[in-house]
């Protein structure tokens, strides 16, 4: 298999990859802050939630829902601060991804990474990574 990579290209391709995919999985899991609301755990992410609280018509009291889920639409997110950290976080994860797979690819075929395309595939995960 020929590839278009050094060693050191190699390592980078690897660790690239196992980079982005962290950061997919760290994205779409509702684990980035651990608390407690009305005596139960919870936990939330960009867009995913555990254990939240909503307002129960029939009894006129806040209830927790001990079940894990998303927003119903994006708008649903509460607050503008919030969908501007899922869009960027989210444009991020892709960028990353894409470098991965492209680095990847370096691995498996001749003369698709050059030294200009690698030095533009850093600079772009420097800009997924921030």
């Amino acid at each position: 298999m020929a590839s278009s990579l050094t060693c050191a290209g190699v390592i980078w391709a690897l660790l690239s990859f196992l980079c982005a995919a962290t950061s997919c999985v760290g994205f779409f899991m509702p684990y980035w802050l651990w608390g407690s609301q009305l005596g139960k755990a919870v936990s939330f992410g960009t867009f995913r939630r555990c254990s939240y609280p909503v307002h129960d018509e029939s009894r006129q009291m806040m209830v927790m829902v001990e079940e894990c889920g998303r927003y119903a639409s994006f708008q649903g997110i509460p607050s503008a601060e919030w969908r501007i950290c899922t869009i960027v976080t989210g444009l991020g994860c892709g960028l990353l991804l894409l470098v991965a797979l492209t680095a990847l690819m370096g691995c498996c075929v001749s003369e698709l990474i050059s030294r200009t395309v690698g030095r533009v595939a850093g600079g772009i995960q420097f800009l997924g990574g921030k």
